[in-house]
C-alpha cells in the first residue's frame, strides 16, 4: 500500500528551505515527521503512555542521536556501534527540553518519550537548529495535550546582517552564535554565545529569530490541518479542592511572609517554612491526610510562593533581606592550591566555586567526534557538582545532563577571551561547594581568575550573573532580581545568566516562564544584569588585576617552533627512538604535528625546566642544521682518522663532516696528525656537494694563504688519473 504523504515547506531565504513530511516512515508512534534542509534529514517520534506514571512530575524524556551512518562513516570504540550520547548530544536534548516541558500541563504526568535521530547528514546544514522543530511537529500531530506549536532557529551575523540557520562556515565569521526557542506569541529560551555585544544588539538578535520562528509554527499548523487534528486525549485530572486551598492559604501566607520579610539565611529559612508546613498538615487530621494525599503539599507550595512573590512586588524586599538590584558579599582568593598551574576560589554569599587550571600540549586537545562535526577544542571547561554542595546525600551516578549544560554555558563565556596564540591546550575544572543561585555564574568568575593566575594572557576578564525576573499581569508590576537565590530561581517568571567584559556580553542562558513578555522589560533586565555583572567584575579586578606574565616556576612552559617536513623523520628517528631519548634526557614533552598545506611541522616542547627545553632547542637546530656554500664555520676533530678527521659543528652538535686530508693544508700532508690532533677546534670552509664524490665538502686549506711558488695539481680525469703529461691521452687498447 503506497503511503499517503503530506509535505510543508519553510522558505529559508538565499535559496535554502526546511521541508516537514509525515506519512512515510515510523506510523505506529503518536506523531513522527522527517524535517530536512539540503541533504540533512532528521526522523522525529513521539509517544506517550495512555496511563499516568505514580509521580508527581512529568516524566519527560527528550533524546537526540547523531548516526555515523548519517555521514558514512563507523563508529569509533571497540563495538562499532553508537554508545552514549555525546557532550553535543546532550546539550541539543537540554535545548529541546527547556522549551517543550513548560508547555504539557502540570498535572500531566505520562511517560512521554521525544525521539530526534539525525539520519542524512549535510556539511552545510547543523541539525540542531531544527531539532526543536521537529518535536513540535511530530507532536502537532499527536493527541497529547500540548499548549501550542513552538520552533527554535539558530541566529548568526556576518558583516552586520542576521542569518537564520547559518552554515558552520558562516558561524566562523559570525559574532553571535544564539539559538531562541518560542512560540508565535512569546520568547521562551535564549541560549548562545556572543562577541562582546551590546544590551541592545542581543534584543534585536531575539525579535529578528522570533520572526523566523513563526514562521516555523505556522508551518507545522498548517501541515496538522492538512493531515487531520486529532481530539486531545483524556487524562486523570488531579482533584482540586477549592475550599481546602483557601483554608491553607489563609493559615500560611502570613507566616510565610513573615519569614520571607525577615531576611534569614537559607538554613534558617528553610527550617522556619517546614514549621510553618507542619503546623498546616497538623491542622488535619489523619483521615483528611489520607484523602487530601498531596494537595496539602502543593497547596502549601502554592501560598508560600504567592507570599514570597508578593514581598518582592510589594516591598522590593527579598528572601535574604536584599533590595532587588543588591548583589550578594563577594570574596575571592588566587593561588590557593600550591600545586596546580592556576587555581582560584569565588564566593558570593552561599555560592562557592573553586576553579583549577591545567596546561598542555596539543595532545591533550579534547577531541569531538560527532556524524555532524569533527574537530578538537584546546580550551575547554567542566564543571561539578556534588551533592554535598546543598547539603544533601544522594547517589553519584557520573555526569548529570545538567553538569554538561552549565560547564558548556560558562566555557562559550570564557573562550572568546582565550588568545588566538595561546600555545597551550587549557582546561579549566570548577568544583562546586556551596550552591545557592548560579553556581555557573560563580564558576565563569573563578574560571576568569584562575585563568589569570595561571599566566594565561586572557583578552579581558570575564563575570557572570543570574537574573530574575517576578510579574503581576493584572497590576502590571515587576521586578528584576539581580543575582538570584536558588528559591528565586524556582518561583521566577525568567531567570537568565549572562557573563561579559567590560565593553560586552560574551554569553546568555534565559529561560522565560511568562507569556509575551515584553522587549522594554528584557532590555530593562538586561541593564540591570550589566549593573550587577560590572560591579561583580570589579571585585574579581580587585583580587587580580591583570593575568600574570609568567606561568608557575613548577608549570609546564610551552615553546614552539617549525622544522621543514623533510627534517621529522629525523627529529622523530627510527621507530620514535631519536624523540623518545630526547624526551627522556631533557623531561620533556615533545609532540610534532604536521601542516598539510605547508608540509612543516609545527613542534611543540613542554617542560617545567628551561635548560631541558634549551636542550631540545639545540638538537632540533642540530638536526635541521644546513651549511651554506661558501660560509666559514668553526669546527671541532672528533675523530682523526688515516684519510682525514671528522669534525663537529660547533653550531650544530652531532652534525659530522669529514675533513679530507687532502685539505688540511696546501703542502702534502702525510700524517693527519701532523696538522691536527682529537679535539682541535679550527675553522673550515664549506663548498657543498663535490659533484665527483658526490660528498659535501669543507677545507680547512682554503682559508690559509698559498705557500710561495705553490703549484696546483691537475685535476683528475674520468678514471682518477691525471692529465700532467701533456699531447693526448693513451688510448685504451682492448685485449682480445
Amino acid at each position: 500500500m503506497i503511503p499517503k504523504i503530506f509535505k510543508e515547506v519553510i522558505d529559508l531565504g538565499d535559496g535554502r528551505e526546511i521541508s516537514i513530511e509525515t506519512g512515510k516512515l515510523a506510523k505506529q508512534a503518536h506523531g513522527s515527521v522527517v524535517v530536512q534542509s539540503g541533504r540533512c534529514m532528521l526522523l522525529c517520534t513521539v509517544v506517550s503512555n495512555y496511563k499516568a506514571s505514580d509521580v508527581d512530575f512529568l516524566p519527560l524524556t527528550v533524546d537526540y542521536r547523531e548516526k555515523f551512518a548519517a555521514s558514512g562513516r563507523y563508529p569509533g570504540g571497540f563495538f562499532k556501534r553508537e554508545a552514549r550520547p555525546s557532550d553535543g548530544e546532550i546539550l541539543t536534548m537540554r535545548l529541546v527540553d527547556r522549551v517543550l516541558r513548560p508547555l504539557f500541563p502540570k498535572d500531566y504526568h505520562a511517560e512521554t518519550q521525544v525521539m530526534i535521530q539525525l539520519m542524512s547528514h549535510d556539511d552545510e546544514v547543523m541539525p540542531d537548529a531544527m531539532a526543536g522543530l521537529a518535536a513540535s511537529a511530530a507532536i502537532q500531530l499527536s493527541d497529547f495535550p500540548f499548549e501550542c506549536a513552538i520552533s527554535e532557529v539558530r541566529v548568526g551575523r556576518v558583516d552586520g546582517q542576521f542569518i537564520i540557520n547559518p552554515t558552520r562556515e558562516q558561524l566562523g565569521n559570525s559574532d553571535i552564535d544564539m539559538v531562541i526557542g518560542a512560540s508565535e506569541d512569546s520568547v521562551m529560551m535564549v541560549e548562545g554565545e556572543m562577541g562582546e555585544i551590546s544590551e541592545e544588539e542581543m534584543v534585536e538578535a531575539i525579535k529578528f529569530a522570533h520572526e523566523a520562528v513563526k514562521v516555523q509554527c505556522a508551518a507545522q499548523m498548517k501541515l496538522a490541518e492538512a493531515v487531520g487534528r486529532k481530539e486531545v486525549r483524556e487524562y486523570d485530572v488531579s482533584a482540586e479542592e477549592e475550599s481546602v486551598e483557601k483554608r491553607i492559604h489563609e493559615m500560611a501566607y502570613d507566616k510565610v511572609y513573615a519569614v520571607a520579610k525577615a531576611g534569614s539565611a537559607k538554613h534558617e529559612r528553610s527550617a522556619a517554612f517546614s514549621e510553618i508546613k507542619e503546623e498546616v498538615k497538623a491542622s488535619f487530621s489523619e483521615e483528611e491526610q489520607e484523602e487530601l494525599g498531596d494537595l496539602i503539599s502543593k497547596y502549601y507550595r502554592k501560598a508560600e510562593k504567592a507570599a514570597i512573590r508578593d514581598l518582592v512586588l510589594n516591598e522590593g524586599l527579598r528572601l535574604d533581606g536584599r533590595q532587588t538590584d543588591e548583589i550578594r558579599p563577594i570574596w575571592c582568593e588566587v593561588n590557593y592550591l600550591p600545586s596546580t598551574h592556576g587555581s582560584a576560589i569565588f564566593t558570593r554569599g552561599e555560592t562557592q566555586a573553586l576553579a583549577t587550571v591545567t596546561l598542555g600540549t596539543s595532545r591533550e586537545a579534547n577531541q569531538i567526534d560527532m556524524p555532524s562535526f569533527e574537530g578538537e577544542e584546546t580550551f575547554y571547561l567542566h564543571y561539578n557538582f556534588p551533592p554535598f554542595s546543598t547539603g544533601e546525600a544522594r547517589p553519584i551516578r557520573g555526569t548529570s545532563r545538567r553538569e554538561i549544560g552549565h560547564g558548556n554555558l560558562a566555557q562559550r563565556a570564557l573562550k572568546g577571551m582565550i588568545p588566538e596564540d595561546c600555545p597551550y591546550t587549557v582546561r579549566v575544572v570548577s568544583e562546586v561547594l556551596e550552591s545557592n543561585g548560579s553556581s555557573s555564574m560563580a564558576t565563569v568568575c573563578s574560571g576568569t581568575m584562575a585563568l589569570m593566575d595561571a599566566g594565561v594572557q586572557l583578552k579581558k576578564p570575564v563575570s557572570g550573573i543570574a537574573m530574575g525576573l517576578i510579574t503581576d499581569t493584572e497590576t502590571g508590576k515587576y521586578a528584576v532580581l539581580s543575582d538570584i537565590l536558588g528559591d528565586e530561581d524556582h518561583l521566577g517568571d525568567m531567570d537568565f545568566k549572562v557573563t561579559g567584559t567590560t565593553d560586552g556580553i560574551t554569553a546568555c542562558q534565559m529561560d522565560i516562564k511568562v507569556k509575551g513578555l515584553s522587549y522594554e522589560i528584557l532590555v530593562k533586565a538586561l541593564n540591570q544584569a550589566k549593573e550587577g555583572r560590572l560591579h561583580i567584575l570589579e571585585k574579581l579586578v580587585d583580587t587580580i588585576s591583570e593575568p600574570n606574565a609568567d606561568v608557575k616556576a613548577h608549570a609546564p612552559k610551552m615553546v614552539t617552533t617549525t622544522i621543514p617536513g623533510e627534517y621529522i623523520g629525523a627529529l622523530i628517528g627510527p621507530g620514535g627512538k631519536v624523540i623518545q631519548e630526547l624526551q627522556k634526557e631533557t623531561k620533556t614533552t615533545i609532540v610534532i604535528n604536521e601542516d598539510p598545506v605547508t608540509e612543516e611541522g609545527l613542534v611543540e616542547i613542554l617542560g617545567t625546566d628551561q635548560d631541558g627545553i634549551d636542550a631540545v632547542l639545540a638538537k632540533i637546530d642540530s638536526i635541521t642544521f644546513k651549511p651554506e656554500v661558501g660560509s666559514i664555520y668553526e669546527v671541532k676533530v672528533i675523530k682523526v682518522l688515516d684519510f682525514g678527521a671528522v669534525v663537529e659543528y660547533a653550531d650544530a652538535p652531532g652534525n659530522e663532516i669529514l675533513l679530507h686530508v687532502s685539505e688540511l693544508a696546501w703542502e702534502r700532508t702525510e700524517n693527519v696528525t701532523d696538522v691536527v690532533k682529537l679535539g682541535d677546534v679550527l675553522d673550515v670552509k664549506y663548498f657543498g656537494t663535490d659533484p665527483r664524490t658526490r660528498k659535501e665538502k669543507v677545507s680547512r686549506k682554503a682559508l690559509l694563504p698559498k705557500p710561495e711558488g705553490y703549484k696546483e695539481r691537475p685535476p683528475r680525469n674520468d678514471r682518477g688519473g691525471r692529465n700532467d703529461r701533456g699531447g693526448s691521452k693513451r688510448p685504451f687498447k682492448r685485449r682480445d
